[in-house]
């Protein structure tokens, strides 16, 4: 029975409220990049690239992060069974992506060995994980994020803080590409805000079937990419200083995320399907992710 209110009218159940704040927060993420990318464009198309609108800009490509939790805004129920299906899917489109850093560190132009700075990069970002988690799984009975707790609240924490990361290295390619010019600034920015979208659904495919809502999921997608507007105004302003980081950030966001995928999230898709189910899945949504992040560039 649902509870009663004063006019002695049904109130709308639990479930009903929360998927009516979780739409709320949909329009309002979706407004707020529509609005912004208005402005930013008619910036750029009178000329005026400043500190401001470098920022919005990388703003923009965080906020984007948060549409990859919206899917979720039409499903109602996760079973159990979408522990499996979704920790193979966030292990395909961090697998795709982490390749994707790797290619794109290789290929920067204007720094010295850029393959060996991607390299280092990755391995120190592998290691750094291994430590981490390593810190945080002997904590993790008294580890919580709201009302998750345990090895769920570890697991969560552990994807945010990669692609938290990751978002550095981004930020810094969106400021160097509008201290380059406006038109590329602007490629640059659509390219990252698209991108992020799958990478704010493998968040969230970590984050939901473990009980976060869909604007919580959505919010530390957004959180995850923050460094992109801290890191895009620095960058902007010293072009030449920030330029030599792009390959070892890049790698260190690969090797972070390889780790990941490897250690956590094939181990925890094995658990619930079957390593033929997890394989192929993983390869699919990984080849998707390749193959997208060729089209955007």
């Amino acid at each position: 029975m649902k509870p009663k209110n004063k006019d002695g009218k049904k109130e709308p159940g639990r479930g009903a409220k929360r998927r009516r704040l979780d739409m709320v927060v949909a329009t309002v993420l979706i407004l707020l990049v529509l609005v912004s990318s208005v402005w930013v464009g008619k910036m750029t198309a009178a000329g005026a690239i400043t500190t401001w609108l470098v920022f919005i800009a990388a703003f923009i490509t965080a906020l984007t992060t948060g549409f990859g939790a919206l899917p979720f805004l039409f499903t109602k129920n996760i079973s159990k069974s979408w522990l499996g299906y979704g920790n193979a899917m966030a292990a395909g489109l961090m697998l795709g992506a982490s390749i994707g850093l790797l290619w794109e560190g290789t290929e920067i132009e204007g720094v010295s060995v850029p393959a060996l700075r991607t390299a280092v990069g990755a391995v120190i970002g592998g290691v750094l994980v291994y430590v981490i988690h390593g810190a945080l799984e002997k904590r993790k009975e008294n580890f919580s994020i709201g009302e998750i707790r345990g090895a769920n609240a570890v697991k969560m924490l552990m994807i945010v803080g990669i692609m938290t990361a990751h978002s550095f290295a981004e930020g810094i390619g969106v400021g160097v590409s509008y201290g380059e010019s406006s038109s590329f600034g602007v490629f640059i920015t659509i390219a990252i805000a698209i991108h992020n979208i799958p990478e704010g659904l493998a968040i969230s495919l970590i984050l939901i079937p473990r009980g976060s809502s869909v604007r919580a999921a959505a919010g530390w997608s957004i959180f995850s990419s923050l460094p992109q507007p801290l890191m895009a105004v620095p960058a902007f302003w010293f072009v030449l200083a920030f330029k030599p980081f792009l390959p070892f950030g890049l790698g260190l966001a690969a090797g972070a995320m390889l780790w990941m995928v490897v250690k956590e999230l094939i181990p925890e898709a094995k658990a619930e399907l079957s390593a033929a189910k997890v394989y192929t899945m993983m390869t699919l949504t990984a080849l998707a992710m390749i193959a997208f992040q060729l089209v955007i560039h």
